[in-house]
């Protein structure tokens, strides 16, 4: 019995501790940023990235998500640094009184290792791109997805710990 107690007091702290240490948060929803002003083609002339705002499309979108995820208990909410997505956010933002914060598009494992880093408890919301949200997913342990060029539609709930997801379209 004295040499099994080490034993099973070990195994049970494994236990306690595994889910938290795969990941934190119980469950992260994804959604790619809604539909842009500019129908997805870069201003003539322009150098870098495109920066367009939300077409009245993607403002009717952004509210609709709001509405959905109102009651879901997300506490942490993600962006990156263009406005589309962080337009795509500012409804739920506002109703859920959460402050977005922005990480920028190409450092998906800086975004990954932030969510990894969230309370057990946390639901977080990501806004992303169509190359982004699938990277996420991916390094948060869930399956391959593509998104289309023209699809903004998707949203995607994951369980980290499990690698569960659904995909709904909105």
């Amino acid at each position: 019995m004295r040499r099994s107690f080490p034993i099973l007091s070990v195994l049970v702290i494994a236990l306690v501790l595994a889910p938290a240490i795969a990941y934190a948060q119980k469950m992260v929803i994804l959604v790619r940023h809604a539909e842009r002003a500019d129908g997805g083609t870069p201003p003539p002339g322009m150098t870098g990235p495109a920066d367009p705002l939300l077409s009245a499309a993607g403002e009717t979108r952004a509210q609709k998500l709001a509405a959905m995820l109102a009651e879901s208990g997300v506490t942490a909410i993600y962006t990156t640094e263009f406005r589309r997505t962080q337009n795509t956010a500012k409804p739920l933002a506002a109703k859920l009184g959460v402050t977005a914060q922005t990480v920028p598009a190409d450092d998906v494992t800086g975004l990954v290792g932030k969510i990894k880093g969230a309370k057990p408890t946390d639901i977080v919301f990501i806004v992303g791109h169509s190359n982004t949200v699938p990277d996420v997913i991916k390094q948060l342990g869930g399956p391959g997805v593509k998104i289309g060029d023209n699809e903004y539609d998707n949203l995607f709930v994951l369980v980290p710990a499990t690698g569960a997801m659904t995909r709904i379209k909105y």
